[in-house]
């Protein structure tokens, strides 16, 4: 049985509301957003999703991100353009996003090239 990605929102049915959940799915939809050939900070999310200086607890949204959503995780990287996710799935990342003709200097993601600004885009 195939199963559709789900709208980040859909999956409060049925989930105790709380602030913590809400949160994540606001730093969910941000993900879902980001454009093919594009990426985004642990940090950048959290500003848009509206909690500046929270990087790390948009990385606890992001691992703890039902895998339903089918989210283009990949276009997730750290503060520099680093890949934080460490072996196979750290591979798997930035051959998604090579895939995608995202630019790298060495081992980091060229940011000046292809960093997700959703102001400028309007």
């Amino acid at each position: 049985m195939s199963r559709e990605p789900l709208a980040a929102g859909a999956l409060l049915t049925g989930q105790a509301a709380g602030s913590a959940w809400i949160r994540n799915q606001e730093i969910w939809s941000v993900v879902a957003r980001i454009p093919r050939g594009q990426v985004a900070t642990y940090g950048d999310l959290a500003r848009m999703a509206g909690i500046p200086g929270r990087a790390r607890q948009a990385g606890r949204a992001m691992r703890s991100c039902p895998p339903e959503l089918a989210l283009p995780w990949h276009r997730v990287v750290a503060a520099g353009g680093r890949i934080a996710l460490p072996g196979e799935r750290g591979r798997q990342q930035r051959r998604r996003l090579e895939r995608e003709n995202v630019p790298f200097a060495g081992a980091r993601v060229r940011l000046e090239r292809c960093r997700w600004e959703p102001e400028a885009a309007q």
